[in-house]
């Protein structure tokens, strides 16, 4: 019989780099080209909403209006958060360290909204609809409810009338958002609401295979997205424009970073290799927002990083380079950033899981041992 050493002539250590760990109905990468259920993301964005794309990603087809309205209004009546949920809220904050990171906040408040959740023991695929109509109803309120919080504020009531972006923005900041702004940050959460089998869609499959619970899933989804290389990047972004501060100064840390090995955040992509397509979509969002608020020197100072990356290296900018600059047009603050992207991303990460279940083995790989051997005491 082999020994664990020589078991495995290949492994894998480079992230699982490509490695095809599942099959999957939900999103694709070709190319340049990332579609959900076969619908370009340049056709959602353009013609779509968040609450039409969330019910695409979990049910698998495009709803009729009929559909389309029932959900929303499902959707509509779940952003309210219980009372005692509330309160949970509250006293979670009350004595979470003031310099703690708002995706510790996220990932404690889902994991007790469990507790508030009838279905949360069952995973029968009506079940875990319900479930995620909930989770994608309540992500914004729950991250919207931390801002709220540490400005010393009360927690706001959605307005049970409108959208999701709508109700993120209003909750979040305590004022009518401007429409345009709404229509930007919707197209927003449609860009980031799934990508294929991304480091935390394949945590969520990994815990979903054990047949854990949904809201386990989502845990460890926020867990994983929370890391610099894959959802904090936009957060990075922002804060490596700050410390440049110049357009001069741009193309002199772009040299610099390369000389040191550094790397430049929100550039490159380990699948995309011809342009990230969302990119190029928050890419005009930047322009245009950057400009309206006064601030263009921030999106000039974009292009002249992403450009001298091409130049120097043929890399290109990734979806988390220019939606820094639309949120910080926005006036959301930097380290919300990424609980925002989990705000979207739990439309795909409830998919994810259902399609998991649905055709469910526990992922259990190995390991190529190359550690010592014949050690005795």
């Amino acid at each position: 019989m082999a020994t664990p050493v020589q078991e495995y002539k290949d492994a894998v250590d480079k992230g699982l780099e490509g490695v095809v760990a599942c099959t999957t109905e939900i999103s694709s990468i070709q190319d340049s080209t990332l579609t959900y259920r076969g619908y370009t993301i340049e056709d959602l964005a353009e013609k779509s909403t968040f609450e039409e794309v969330s019910y695409l990603l979990i049910k698998g087809v495009m709803p009729s209006k009929d559909e389309l309205a029932a959900f929303t209004k499902q959707l509509q009546k779940e952003m309210t958060l219980d009372a005692a949920f509330k309160a949970q809220l509250g006293s979670l904050y009350s004595v979470f360290p003031k310099n703690g990171h708002p995706m510790d906040f996220l990932r404690t408040a889902v994991s007790t909204l469990s507790f508030f959740d009838a279905d949360v023991a069952s995973n029968e695929p009506d079940a875990n609809f319900r479930k995620s109509v909930r989770l994608i109803a309540k992500m914004g309120p729950i991250v919207a409810a931390f801002q709220r919080l540490r400005e010393g504020k009360d927690i706001l009531e959605p307005k049970t009338d409108k959208s999701i972006a709508y109700n993120f923005m209003y909750q979040l900041q305590g004022k009518e958002p401007k429409a345009e702004w709404v229509k930007i940050f919707d197209i927003a959460l449609i860009l980031h609401a799934d990508h294929e089998l991304n480091c935390s869609a394949f945590s969520t499959r990994v815990t979903a295979s054990s047949l854990s619970d949904l809201h386990s899933d989502i845990v460890s989804a926020i867990g994983t997205l929370k890391g610099p290389l894959h959802g904090g990047a936009n957060t990075a972004v922002m804060k490596m424009l700050h410390e440049i501060g110049t357009i001069e100064k741009a193309q002199q840390f772009v040299v610099g970073a390369l000389e040191g090995k550094q790397k430049v955040m929100g550039i490159g992509h380990r699948v995309y290799k011809n342009g990230d397509p969302r990119a190029k979509i928050l890419k005009k969002m930047s322009q245009q927002l950057t400009k309206e608020v006064g601030h263009p020197e921030l999106y000039e100072m974009s292009t002249l990083i992403d450009q001298t990356m091409f130049d120097k290296k043929g890399l290109m900018p990734n979806v988390d380079f220019y939606s820094a600059t639309v949120y910080d047009s926005m006036g959301i603050p930097g380290d919300i950033f990424t609980p925002i992207f989990a705000v979207s991303r739990i439309s795909g990460w409830c998919a994810h899981a259902m399609e998991q279940y649905s055709k469910n083995r526990i992922y259990r790989p190995r390991g190529q041992y190359t550690g010592k051997t014949g050690l005795k005491l």
